[in-house]
């Protein structure tokens, strides 16, 4: 009997990629460029499992084509880029790939905090630039970190990771959970239980709403889900009651922020910096107003970007899409409805 058809938006490492070759005939999209709409479009009417990647936007166009989709597998936590209702109104299982990539992305926020608040960037240009001439007791003077106030918005597995991190520079650690929930927290896009601090080590936090925390913070992370209630939660108005000298750091999803706002913020010296590991568009344009500005600190989404973590996701990926083929659970299942 011939095996079931897999189409692949990325290539997988090749260990990965043997596997489940063992389970399904494998296609994979070859080029390190984006998977473009046409291949997509044309390899999903045969395929019955598909691995995507965050970047890729799973339709109605996309599943309506993909009449034999038994299963969709993302390698990423977020899940916002695919349509989760018409997934589960077809018996679609989607698959995603949670809680791995937990302390690779707040190592990852905490790395963008430290290097905003010390001017690491620019301190690096300035060397390359020809600039360092001799040591000035007024040069690229930054902020302390020790003993400041961090505030986390959404206090999920990765907010709760780098709040454990927080402890480590004497930080007091402010945190507002998701708009949507109280004892829950949904982190990029999947639901993740807020745990006990006092049975973890999660360091003391005191959990306040949002105001608080952007008016008391001298840093603020953002680690929200991309819903309508998060769309642009960062605008004008929030920036306006944060400190002059408070930086943002958002490592979630870009749309979280306002572009054109926070430019306004940065540019007026409402607030100190920003350091962006997602931005709304992504990739930003290198014309954008954003980068032109010195207390703009930009990288391009390398949340999970460690070598472990990118193979740990290909390979709970395709665990994924090879239970779907079976019949069987998925190890991390967002639409666990669709088994009822």
């Amino acid at each position: 009997m011939a095996l079931p058809l897999v189409i692949a938006t990325w290539r997988f490492p090749q260990k990965t990629l043997n596997h489940l070759a063992t389970h399904a005939q494998v296609v994979c999209w070859e080029s390190d460029c984006p998977v473009t709409r046409e291949w997509l479009l044309e390899h999903v009417p045969e395929a019955e499992g598909l691995c995507c990647l965050l970047t890729d936007q799973i339709d109605e166009d996309v599943l309506q084509l993909g009449k034999q989709l038994r299963v969709i597998s993302t390698m990423s936590v977020g899940y916002d880029h695919i349509d989760i209702p018409t997934c589960t109104a077809r018996h679609i299982l989607v698959g995603y790939t949670p809680g791995i990539l937990t302390e690779t992305t707040a190592d990852l926020a905490f790395t963008l905090l430290m290097a905003a608040a010390r001017r690491i960037v620019e301190g690096a240009d300035y060397v390359r630039q020809g600039h360092w001439k001799e040591w000035k007791p007024n040069l690229l003077l930054g902020q302390d970190i020790f003993g400041t106030t961090l505030g986390i918005v959404g206090f999920g597995r990765i907010g709760q990771a780098v709040a454990q991190r927080a402890q480590g520079f004497g930080m007091k650690v402010l945190a507002v959970r998701s708009p949507r929930q109280d004892h829950e927290d949904m982190e990029a896009g999947g639901v993740v239980e807020i745990h006990n601090h006092e049975s973890s080590n999660t360091p003391p936090v005191t959990f306040v709403d949002l105001p608080t925390v952007l008016m008391q913070s001298d840093f603020v992370s953002l680690h929200v889900p991309l819903t309508s209630d998060t769309h642009h939660l960062m605008g004008m108005s929030e920036f306006d009651v944060m400190k002059p000298s408070s930086i943002l750091i958002n490592t979630s999803r870009g749309a979280v922020v306002d572009p054109s706002a926070l430019y306004q913020a940065l540019q007026q010296g409402i607030i100190g910096a920003a350091a962006l590991d997602v931005t709304d568009p992504e990739p930003l344009p290198v014309s954008h107003p954003l980068l032109t500005l010195p207390n703009c600190l930009v990288i391009p989404h390398l949340g999970s970007a460690s070598t472990a973590t990118r193979s740990l996701m290909a390979d709970m990926a395709v665990e994924n899409v090879i239970a779907g083929l079976r019949g069987e659970r998925l190890p991390n299942c967002v639409n666990p409805e669709v088994y009822q």
